[in-house]
Parts: C-alpha cells; sequence; structure tokens
C-alpha cells in the first residue's frame, strides 16, 4: 500500500472552544492536570466522564501538552469509552482521540495503532452503521437540541479513523480484513441530510482507496452506485462541491475496476466536476460569504438585543408585582457544563474552506492523471522545483524508463476529457495573484486569516499543475502561442513578486 508519510489536507481537529479560542490558549497553562482528567474518565457519572473527556479534547489541541497525556496512557484510557453507554460520552471521548491523532502527528498515530486503538474503533463504527437506520437518538437531550448522536458519533470516529489509514499501513490493513468499506460506505447514503458526515467519510475513502490494491475487490457494483450517485447530487453549496471532487478522487483511486467502455464517461464525469470546483472564484466568494457573516451577526445582535431588552421589562415586572428576583434565562452554569465547550457556528468561512480545500484536491490528482504510478507524490514535487527536471525527463524519455509520460502520451479519454472542460485553462486562472480586497478581509479578521495560507497553496499547485500538463500536452492544449506567451509573462511576474 506504502502510505505516504505527508498528510495532504487536515480538517480541523475536533474543537470545543472554536479555532479562535484554540488560538489564544496554545501558549497558557492547562487548567487541569493530565493525571487528575483521566482520572475523572472513570467516575460513575456519565455527565463527569463527558466533561472530561471535552477538557481533554481542548487540551489536546495544544501540542505541548500531548507528552504529559501519552505518558499517562490516555489511548488506553479513552479507548473504552467510544463504548460508553453515554452516547455523549462516545462523542466526546472519539472528539479527544480525533484530536489527539490530527495535532500528534505520525508517531503518535503509530502509537495508537500499536496500542489497539482500531479494535474499539472498528466496533464503535460498526454499531453506529447498524443503529443509523434506527435514527437511535438519546430522548432526553434530543427533545431539547434535536441532535442525532449517532451521526455526530460517526463523524468524529471517521476523522479518527481517515487520520490513522493516512498514517499507518496496519490501520489500513485493518480496515481491509474487518470490512469497514460495508459500514462507511452506509454514512455516505446520508449525504443528502448530512453533508458534513459524507465529507469525513469522503475523505477517509480517499486515504484508504490510493495505493491500497487490496480492497479493490469490495467495490462491487452497489459500492459503486453509492459513489455515483453522490457525483450526481445538484446541490451547489461549497461543501457540496468539495463532497464531490472527493468522491470524484476517490473513483479516480479505483479506476481499475471500472470496465474498459466506461472509462471515457468516468473520466469526463470526473473532470467535469474538477472543472465545475476551478471555475469558482475563490477571491470573490470570500468577499461574498463575508459579507454574509457581518449581515449575519448584526441581525443576531439586533435580536439578542431585543431579547435583553424583554427579559429586563419581564423580570422588572416580577419584582415589582411578586417582590421576587427571577434570574435571566442561561445565567445558571452547572459545574459540568460542557455547552460553552461546542465549536460555534461559522458556516460561511466554513462554506469558503470548503470550496478552497476542494480546489486543492483537484488540482493534485490532476497533476497524478499527468504523472506516471510509478512516480511518487514526493518525487513529483522534488522533480518539479528541481533545476535538473529537464535533462532528467530528457534521458527518462531517451532510456524509456517510464517515469514521466511523453509529450502528447494522455490517453485519449483524458486528453479529450482536458479540453473538453477546458481544465488547461482554468488551471492558468488559478496561477494568478489572489484576489486583493479578499486578501485584504483575511488580514483583518483573525478567524479568516488562515485562508491567506490555503489561497497560496491553490496558486502554488495550479503552478505544479500547469507544469505537469505542459509535459504530456502541446500548447494548443493551453490555448496556443499567444497563450504561451501570457504565460511567461505572468510567471516572471510571480517569480518577482515580493
Amino acid at each position: 500500500m506504502g502510505k505516504s508519510r505527508a498528510r495532504r489536507f487536515r480538517t480541523a481537529p475536533f474543537s470545543p472552544t472554536g479555532p479562535e479560542q484554540r488560538r489564544e490558549e496554545e501558549s497558557g497553562p492547562a487548567e487541569e492536570p493530565a493525571a487528575e482528567l483521566l482520572e475523572k474518565l472513570q467516575h460513575p457519572s456519565a455527565e463527569v466522564r463527558e466533561y472530561a473527556c471535552a477538557s481533554i479534547s481542548k487540551l489536546l489541541q495544544q501540542k505541548h501538552v500531548i507528552p504529559a497525556f501519552l505518558q499517562r496512557d490516555v489511548v488506553r484510557c479513552l479507548g473504552p469509552l467510544l463504548m460508553d453507554h453515554s452516547l455523549a460520552v462516545r462523542e466526546t471521548a472519539a472528539g479527544a482521540l480525533r484530536n489527539l491523532s490530527a495535532c500528534g502527528g505520525f508517531e503518535v498515530c503509530d502509537d495508537m495503532v500499536t496500542k489497539d486503538i482500531m479494535t474499539p474503533l472498528v466496533a464503535l463504527l460498526k454499531e453506529c452503521s447498524t443503529g443509523l437506520d434506527a435514527n437511535q437518538l438519546s430522548p432526553k437531550k434530543c427533545r431539547e437540541t434535536n441532535k442525532n448522536y449517532i451521526e455526530d458519533i460517526a463523524n468524529e470516529a471517521i476523522n479518527l479513523l481517515w487520520n490513522v489509514c493516512e498514517c499507518n499501513n496496519t490501520a489500513v490493513s485493518i480496515f481491509n480484513k474487518e470490512g469497514c468499506l460495508e459500514s462507511v460506505l452506509h454514512y455516505m447514503k446520508k449525504f443528502s441530510t448530512n453533508v458534513d458526515l459524507a465529507i469525513s467519510v469522503a475523505n477517509c475513502l480517499q486515504a484508504v482507496t490510493e495505493d491500497n490494491p487490496d480492497l479493490l475487490s469490495s467495490f462491487n457494483a452497489s459500492a459503486q452506485q453509492i459513489l455515483e450517485s453522490v457525483m450526481l447530487c445538484p446541490d451547489s453549496t461549497m461543501k457540496h462541491i468539495l463532497l464531490r471532487t472527493l468522491i470524484a478522487g476517490t473513483i479516480w483511486n479505483i479506476k481499475d475496476t471500472i470496465p474498459p467502455g466506461s472509462l471515457g464517461s468516468m473520466v469526463n464525469a470526473i473532470l467535469k466536476i474538477f472543472s465545475e470546483s476551478l471555475a469558482i472564484d475563490a477571491g470573490e466568494t470570500i468577499i461574498r460569504m463575508n459579507e454574509a457573516e457581518r449581515n449575519r451577526l448584526k441581525l443576531a445582535a439586533e435580536a439578542e438585543t431585543e431579547e435583553n431588552m424583554s427579559d429586563v421589562m419581564d423580570n422588572n415586572g416580577l419584582i415589582e408585582d411578586d417582590d421576587m428576583e427571577e434570574i435571566p434565562k442561561g445565567k445558571v452554569r452547572r459545574e459540568d457544563d460542557i455547552s460553552d465547550l461546542l465549536p460555534s457556528d461559522k458556516w460561511e468561512l466554513k462554506e469558503v474552506t470548503a470550496l478552497l480545500t476542494a480546489q486543492q484536491t483537484a488540482l493534485e490528482i490532476i497533476v497524478n492523471m499527468c504523472c506516471s504510478e510509478d512516480l511518487s507524490d514526493d518525487e513529483w514535487e522534488e522533480l518539479s522545483s528541481s533545476d535538473e527536471s529537464d535533462l532528467f525527463m530528457e534521458n527518462s524519455y531517451n532510456e524509456g524508463s517510464g517515469l514521466l509520460m511523453s509529450p502528447l502520451c494522455l490517453s485519449d479519454e483524458v486528453n479529450s476529457a482536458f479540453l473538453n472542460n477546458l481544465i488547461p485553462k482554468k488551471i492558468l486562472e488559478k496561477t494568478a495573484f489572489p484576489n486583493s480586497v479578499a486578501l485584504d478581509i483575511c488580514m483583518h479578521n483573525p478567524s479568516w486569516k488562515p485562508l491567506i495560507k490555503k489561497l497560496n497553496a491553490v496558486q502554488c499547485r495550479a503552478l505544479t499543475c500547469l507544469h505537469s500538463i505542459l509535459l504530456v500536452s502541446d500548447v494548443d492544449c493551453l490555448g496556443g502561442p499567444s497563450a504561451l506567451q501570457s504565460l511567461a509573462q505572468h510567471l516572471s511576474e510571480l517569480v518577482f513578486a515580493k
């Protein structure tokens, strides 16, 4: 299988406090020592265990505290809680382990697999899959919050599975052996009502299908039909665009299971999805979504002001009439209440992030389409940036080593789909500088500032992708000599840009 040791696109960890508070706390001391929190995981009260898991989850987002938890065997402490009788504990335990795997790095993921995290994780995934159709909920909490615990637990568990499978070959082997694909695909059926869960599944599928021939036989007609139904989903939100892009990448990974007669239509469908993703202007999307966020917050603030005024009038009435004082709603907080630890709702920011991730993913897969399977991603990146790349490629062609496709040797299906969907043109557009107005918005908004890095990542991947296309196609693919001249001028501006 040969899993790469470089993570491509990491989703944000399960964040009880939200991204802003997480950054503020990175340098601060832990409020409770690891030993005390881990001891609370054994408490007979489910609420105390839930609060302990949420607190551990928050702390594990700070890399400097991870060793303290690892020394106290946090994996074996949290692992059994994945099958706790309390659904809330299961979710927060899975979230804590997800954070550990996302923030701890490859060595931590390896250690988690060594300590047998896969056994309770696989059991949890299969149980959630069985309960998904029954829509098993926690009656007390769901009446209050309309929360579907089964789907939320599955989302955390799938992200944990994705992290460890992307880093560890043994985890992928267990995925194959235990027949996890069936359970994972079962979650995908919820894509029309729970796109976040579907995106988590799609990320996991793309990871486990990469260089995993042992899994190909499991993709029967029913499995492929599920993936096809997602690709045909007409929803136009950025999250749905990301979902379709990830599924297209998965189908490319399992292309050997596609009948030869259907290969052309499959490639065209994949590149059509990539084309739709790349056609969207990320800068304009940032401007539009930021405006939507401002309007939403403004309306929310006005509504809150009206509600507070109403509460004051009601309370004054109570004091005058009954000589009693009523505590305003929301002011009573139990010691183990975790309501303030749940992630904040920033759907506009999530939409932009989904778009940029979709574009990064599409560009990466296009590079893979142009690159021989015998050349690893790391080798391709090194080759693309090497001063000796031209000499290396010339030698490769002369010696017939097959490391790279020679010019004009793209398959007819891929070449036709490239041109029909204007892929080279749209990649060329993505090499342009990010929108200056959008950059200014991100610079002056702390929660949006991480988008700058993603904008630059899309531009860099577009340049690498453009390089790969020039290697396997001719100038006409980009629009002829005039387009090539414009490209040369644009690239020179990039080189001399500050």
